[in-house]
């Protein structure tokens, strides 16, 4: 045996023996939080993924490791600003829930948007 491969042998057995990080808690929706550190945290869950803003939309989206749930993030001029909503993809199909902290006839309109995008993604 060469005398580099014992190091690195033994580096290789460490590794594979070595248990696999655990898959991070999903994001809990604390309202009570507000709109802006709601959004920061957001943003700063590991994992989480901003995805890419469509030019022209009110909002942006994070997608969360392993692609089951989501999060919307409105901005000004959104319906409902300030918002944000979660859709999350379970046994039962998909669930939508969220913080409405601006208008709610806006909030509403969102959450239509949305059911429709689930809907969509179904067929």
């Amino acid at each position: 045996m060469r005398p580099w491969a014992l190091p690195l042998l033994g580096a290789l057995i460490l590794t594979a023996c070595a248990k696999p990080e655990p898959p991070t808690p999903p994001l809990v929706l604390d309202c009570d939080l507000g709109f802006e550190a709601l959004s920061a945290k957001i943003a700063a869950t590991p994992g989480m993924k901003p995805a890419v803003k469509e030019r022209g939309e009110p909002f942006h989206y994070f997608n969360a490791k392993g692609g089951q749930t989501s999060y919307m993030v409105t901005e000004p001029g959104a319906p409902g600003h300030p918002a944000i909503l979660k859709q999350e993809v379970t046994p039962s199909g998909i669930v939508n829930s969220g913080c409405p902290y601006g208008d709610a006839k806006g909030y509403a309109e969102l959450t239509a948007y949305l059911q429709a995008l689930a809907r969509a993604r179904a067929k």
